[in-house]
């Protein structure tokens, strides 16, 4: 991101609607698909996200440990994977931000949108849309990440 004056930027909550230009919430809500399986001991909310593995790419699970951040911070950086989705979800049940900016030319600081996320939902940043890494909030909080390897 090219240097600008500091810019505060307000922090929404993260919800479907809101979210829905830079991909999918994840999260079990009535809003969703869900039916009861398993002798009716499990509740299945069902594709809650469209993972996107992209040309010859494959899909992979893995897991990453984001390190707390202190607030306020500054946005340095901005990335973005053209080719296919990124998908996190919380294993902590920790509250963490979301920094996002449309897909395209590289974002401003006025382009920024940022979510609170709870620690029951996970975002699956749609192909190109520009998103700032892990922003873990209080303590070190690992993620299930599903996205692309090749």
């Amino acid at each position: 991101m090219t240097a600008h004056p500091a810019l505060p930027l307000a922090v929404a909550p993260l919800t479907h609607e809101a979210f829905a230009p830079f991909g999918q919430l994840i999260e079990a809500s009535d809003a969703a698909q869900h039916f009861t399986i398993n002798a009716g001991n499990t509740e299945r909310y069902h594709d809650l996200a469209r993972i996107e593995p992209g040309p010859e790419g494959r899909v992979i699970v893995s897991i990453f440990r984001g390190q707390p951040r202190a607030l306020p911070f500054t946005v340095n950086m901005m990335e973005r994977h053209p080719l296919a989705s990124q998908a996190f979800i919380p294993m902590s049940g920790k509250p963490y931000l979301v920094v996002v900016a449309p897909a395209g030319a590289p974002p401003t600081a006025e382009d920024l949108t940022v979510f609170l996320a709870r620690g029951d939902q996970g975002v699956n940043y749609a192909p190109g849309v520009w998103h700032h890494p892990l922003l873990a909030l209080d303590e070190i909080c690992d993620f299930i990440v599903i996205d692309r390897s090749g």
